[in-house]
């Protein structure tokens, strides 16, 4: 119901959600006849829908690689996320993980749900990771070790810094830029991109999760996951969880714009880096996920509801992204607008209102130096349509027949 409310009120969310659902059809329909390979590509759907979705933007070579490399980082993030494995236990495991994608009789308990299945038959995983060429093979492995050992360091090491967090960043994310610019040098489709670069395209990406996920990191059972510097919260609360509590509101609420204007110091890098891509498919799958993160940015700041609940963007602005992100001129045009929206949320009394505002200057005066903005229909700030009832009606109809039809076919 929440779906339809949301298409009601934004009607001309229909065809890209339509488009959105029936991508998603032919996704599940492109699962390879290999049973290792029809595991891996089904416990991508399971593990991250979104990710399955992007990768089909990717030639297939390419895309088996990068499939790969995100089930690898994301067994090891399994290992890393389980509070109930002893540190010394976990941290040899993480230390080691890269010898064990050569193993195809190496898994590991641990996880729940589908992550469980994902480490129970991961040799799944290292039987199609030693069909990979040998280029990709080298990539997989340099970065699957070197966050390992991040990993590892920060199991017995807290995030005071914002250092600490740009680095424990790095390891988690920036290393997974690194990685897949590597993956795409190796297929002979890209130049190799600085580490500078492709580390900010993962740290932005990872800041605005962090940033999104502070509940339910906070109540992580049965021990609370912190991933936001004591630097930055401890100007507000005495303890991080402090935040969640309604009489720390405007406490949390400074908190946390001061962790998104730290989030949007690496967009102009972001930025810099999907402008230098040349393969347009390549060119989609980094887009998407980034135009994402700034519309995201622009939903949780000054936005209370990050210590409540779940923020997210809606499902039809979610489909007008992956439907309308094809070119560098629609990437500038999203963060334009997403950076407006932000900037209209400012409160000039917020402590950190001058360096925001100043950040969200520099990403809007790079997008407009781009010369593209005036020639584009923007779908992300527009004024309020004017939908007579019937309109109204007819989209309801159309919406529950193609529903009913996608359910028929399912069954």
């Amino acid at each position: 119901m929440g779906t339809l409310r949301a298409i009601l009120k934004n009607p001309d969310d229909l065809y890209p959600l339509i488009k959105l659902k029936l991508a998603a059809r032919h996704a599940e329909k492109q699962i390879p006849p290999e049973p290792h390979w029809g595991f891996c590509y089904l416990m991508l759907q399971k593990v991250s829908r979104g990710f399955a979705l992007v990768i089909q933007q990717l030639p297939v070579e390419l895309r088996d690689a990068v499939c790969i490399f995100y089930l690898v980082l994301r067994a090891l993030d399994t290992v890393e996320d389980d509070t109930s494995i002893p540190t010394d236990v976990k941290v040899p495991i993480l230390i080691s993980f890269h010898q064990h994608v050569y193993d195809r009789e190496w898994h590991f308990a641990c996880g729940t749900k589908e992550y469980k299945v994902l480490m129970d038959q991961f040799h799944h995983v290292s039987t199609a990771f030693l069909e990979l060429g040998k280029l990709y093979q080298q990539a997989i492995e340099d970065i699957t070790m070197r966050m390992g050992a991040g990993m590892a360091k920060f199991i017995c090491k807290e995030v005071e810094t914002t250092d600490d967090y740009d680095e424990y960043c790095h390891y988690v994310a920036g290393l997974v830029g690194l990685g897949l610019s590597k993956l795409f040098h190796a297929s002979g489709t890209e130049d190799l991109a600085s580490d500078s670069l492709s580390n900010s395209m993962g740290l932005f990406l990872q800041k605005t999760n962090i940033i999104r996920d502070y509940l339910e990191d906070i109540n992580e059972v049965p021990k609370c996951r912190m991933f936001w510097p004591r630097e930055i919260w401890s100007k507000y609360v005495n303890k991080l969880e402090d935040l969640k509590y309604e009489e720390n509101s405007v406490k949390a609420v400074q908190c946390l714009n001061e962790m998104v204007t730290n989030a949007l110091s690496h967009v102009e890098d972001c930025l810099t880096y999907m402008f230098n891509l040349r393969d347009p498919s390549i060119f989609r799958f980094c887009a998407i996920p980034q135009v994402m993160a700034i519309g995201t940015l622009a939903m949780c700041y000054d936005n209370i509801e990050v210590f409540r609940g779940v923020v997210k963007m809606r499902r039809g602005l979610t489909a007008k992204v992956i439907d309308r992100t094809k070119t560098m001129a629609d990437v500038y045009g999203a963060f334009f607008d997403f950076s407006c929206m932000l900037k209209s949320k400012v409160n000039n009394n917020d402590p950190n209102a001058t360096k925001t505002l100043k950040r969200l200057d520099a990403i809007l005066k790079t997008c407009r130096d781009s010369g593209t903005l005036n020639k584009r229909k923007s779908y992300i700030i527009r004024s309020e349509p004017n939908y007579s009832p019937v309109l109204i009606v007819v989209i309801f109809i159309i919406l529950a027949i193609i529903l009913a039809q996608l359910s028929g076919n399912r069954s």
